[in-house]
């Protein structure tokens, strides 16, 4: 199985967490968690999540999206999503999360998007 990963690059004042790799049970979903946790306690408010690479999600990872969601809204933070293949976008409407995470196609949108 393909290891998961995060990897961060700042634009302006918002943070993209390029993503990749297969967002499942066990280790590879606690990448996401650690992820946000280190993006919060620097205080970061604007992340943008890109699923480009990301190849697989399953339930444990949707209950990462939605704590990472939590903890970044805790810091009055805000999420975008970038990118997510259509497996990740059929898990969101299936889970109903797709009415809670603003989703964008492309970089430039997502960035415009904490105007």
């Amino acid at each position: 199985m393909p290891s998961s990963k995060a990897t961060f690059r700042e634009v302006g004042s918002v943070t993209i967490v390029d993503l990749s790799g297969m967002f499942m049970l066990g280790e590879s979903s606690a990448v996401l968690r650690t992820a946000i946790l280190d993006l919060t306690g620097k205080r970061q408010s604007k992340i943008v999540l890109n699923f480009r690479e990301v190849t697989s999600i399953d339930s444990a990872g949707v209950g990462e999206l939605v704590a990472a969601y939590a903890e970044i809204k805790r810091i009055e933070g805000r999420v975008r999503l970038l990118n997510p293949p259509k497996k990740v976008c059929d898990m969101l409407e299936l889970t109903q999360l797709s009415k809670i995470f603003q989703v964008y196609a492309d970089e430039p949108s997502a960035l415009r998007s904490f105007d």
